[in-house]
């Protein structure tokens, strides 16, 4: 099961790679069309959403690997129980907070179906699209939370902490 979970936080960092790469299309098929005559309609419109798309989805991958700062210079000489207290609250709170915007994102997602809110610009796009991986982003963020919180009550170590000591700032 670990693998699957695995993958699918794999899959999520390789979804906010594809909407960089996007942009990165985008903009310079804007330039090549502008050196030519031709403007592409709505390009900061797609590229911005791919930009939101790309921030979401990367959220469950990065908690994933340990890679959203963490300030651990106090809890760091904790013992033990008070350590696992910390990460106990926090991983809660964490988890209330992603569910909170989860299900506010997703609601968003709907108001703008339902109202059939359109971009301004050249094409009109139906808000609701780019609007789904947002949604879609901040749900794998909450799995994450919660797949760790899972193994914290199981006195495991959670995926970012296992990354801690690739970075030793004393080191540097």
């Amino acid at each position: 099961m670990s693998t699957l979970r695995d993958k699918f936080y794999l899959a999520s960092g390789y979804a906010a790679g594809f909407c960089i790469a996007l942009i990165m299309v985008v903009i310079l098929v804007q330039i090549v069309g502008r050196l030519f005559g031709f403007i592409i309609p709505s390009a900061e419109n797609v590229s911005g959403y791919a930009l939101a798309a790309s921030t979401f989805f990367g959220l469950a991958y990065t908690f994933h690997e340990g890679g959203h700062i963490r300030v651990t210079l106090v809890i760091q000489k904790w013992p033990a129980r008070a350590r696992f207290v910390q990460e106990l609250a926090v991983l809660i709170l964490g988890l209330g907070l992603s569910c909170f915007m989860t299900f506010y994102c997703w609601h968003m997602v709907w108001e703008s179906y339902v109202f059939e809110e359109v971009s301004h610009g050249y094409i009109p796009i139906p808000l609701w699209l780019p609007q789904i991986p947002v949604g879609l982003g901040t749900l794998a963020l909450t799995i994450a939370i919660l797949d760790d919180l899972i193994e914290v009550l199981r006195k495991r170590v959670p995926s970012y902490q296992q990354h801690e000591s690739d970075v030793n700032l004393e080191e540097i």
